[in-house]
C-alpha cells in the first residue's frame, strides 16, 4: 500500500502562527532592505528563514519568508497572536516611505500542520494551489527525526493541543526558537545560532542591524550561543541557567516533551563542567538536531 500523501493527512491547527503579507511592485526590494536574509535570491515559490532586527542587531521577529511571486511575500510568524502580527506590520510600515508596498496582517489565512511528508513541496520550494477558496500553500518542514508539512489556507484547521505541542517541541529540538514577548529585542542572530538555519546573510548588503551581524561574523566575537537543555519540567523564559556555581545564561523558550520539558537557552559557549541547573531544577545539555535549514 502506498504511503498517504500529506494532502490526505489530518492537519491540525497551528494557532500560534500568523501571517503578515507584503504586496506591491516594491515588496521584494522593501523586504531585501529591511530583513536579515537575501530575499532577492528567492524565486517564485521559494522560502527561507528570515527575521527583522533592531539597529543594534537584536531579533525583533523570526519568521519563514515565502515568495509567492514578484509582488507578493508572506511572513509566517511563530508564537504570534493577532496583536503581535499587527505590531510587526505597523513597525514595518513606518519604513515604507515612497515604496510601492502594502503591509497587512492576514487574519483570513490559517496555518495547519501534519506529521507527514508533503505531496509536492520539497526543501525550500513550496507547493501552491489556487482554488475557489483562494490560495493553499504547503511547505516542507521536515528535518532529522521526521517528516512534517505546514499548510497555509483560508479554511480553519481542527484543534489538537497535543499535536501542536509536539510540533513546537520539534521546532525547539532543531534550534528554531519561538520568541515570546519577553525575549524579543534581546538576542543577536549569532546568539540564537541562526546560522544553523541559514536565516541571515552577511553578504547581501545593508539592512537594520547588519553592521553588528557582520562584525560578529567576521571578527568571531560571539561568546554566547544557543543551547538545548532537558529537565523534569517545562522551563519558563528568562529562567537562569547555571553550571556548578556559575550562571551561564537564561532560557529563551521552553516546550513540553515526554517525561518533562526542554528549553533553548542563550548560554556561554565556554561554560565549563559541573551540575547543570535551570533555576533550582536539575537539567542536562542535549545536542541540537539538524536538518531544518532551508
Amino acid at each position: 500500500m502506498n504511503k498517504p500523501e500529506a494532502a490526505d493527512a489530518a492537519f491540525f491547527a497551528l494557532s500560534n502562527r500568523r501571517i503578515v503579507a507584503l504586496t506591491g511592485r516594491d515588496a521584494v526590494a522593501f523586504a531585501q532592505a529591511q530583513t536579515m536574509n537575501d530575499v532577492a535570491a528567492l524565486g517564485d515559490g521559494d522560502w527561507h528563514w528570515n527575521g527583522w532586527l533592531t539597529p543594534k542587531g537584536r531579533v525583533i521577529a523570526l519568521f519563514a519568508l515565502l515568495r509567492l511571486d514578484a509582488e507578493t511575500l508572506w511572513l509566517l510568524l511563530a508564537d504570534a497572536d493577532r496583536d503581535a502580527a499587527e505590531r510587526l506590520a505597523a513597525g514595518l510600515r513606518r519604513f515604507v516611505f515612497r515604496s510601492k508596498v502594502a503591509i497587512a496582517a492576514r487574519d483570513d489565512l490559517h496555518a495547519g500542520g501534519a506529521f507527514d511528508a508533503p505531496s509536492r513541496a520539497l526543501g525550500a520550494h513550496g507547493d501552491r494551489r489556487d482554488g475557489d477558496a483562494g490560495i493553499s500553500l504547503d511547505l516542507d518542514l521536515g528535518a532529522d527525526g521526521g517528516a512534517r508539512t505546514l499548510r497555509i489556507a483560508a479554511g480553519a484547521f481542527a484543534d489538537d493541543a497535543d499535536a501542536r505541542a509536539r510540533w513546537n517541541a520539534f521546532d525547539l529540538a532543531h534550534g528554531l526558537p519561538h520568541l515570546p514577548a519577553s525575549q524579543r529585542e534581546l538576542w543577536t542572530p549569532q546568539q540564537l545560532a541562526l546560522e544553523r538555519l541559514r536565516a541571515y546573510s552577511v553578504k547581501k548588503g545593508c539592512y537594520p542591524g547588519q553592521e553588528i551581524v557582520a562584525r560578529t561574523h567576521f571578527l568571531g566575537q560571539a561568546k554566547r550561543g544557543l543551547a538545548r537543555l532537558r529537565g523534569d519540567t517545562v522551563p519558563e523564559p528568562g529562567t537562569e541557567v547555571s553550571v556548578g556555581e556559575r550562571a551561564i545564561g537564561s532560557i529563551v523558550v521552553g516546550a513540553a516533551v515526554a517525561g518533562g520539558g526542554e528549553g533553548l537557552a542563550v548560554a556561554a559557549l565556554d561554560h565549563g563542567d559541573g551540575a547543570v541547573r535551570i533555576g533550582a531544577a536539575a537539567a542536562a545539555f542535549v545536542p541540537l538536531a539538524g536538518g531544518l535549514a532551508r
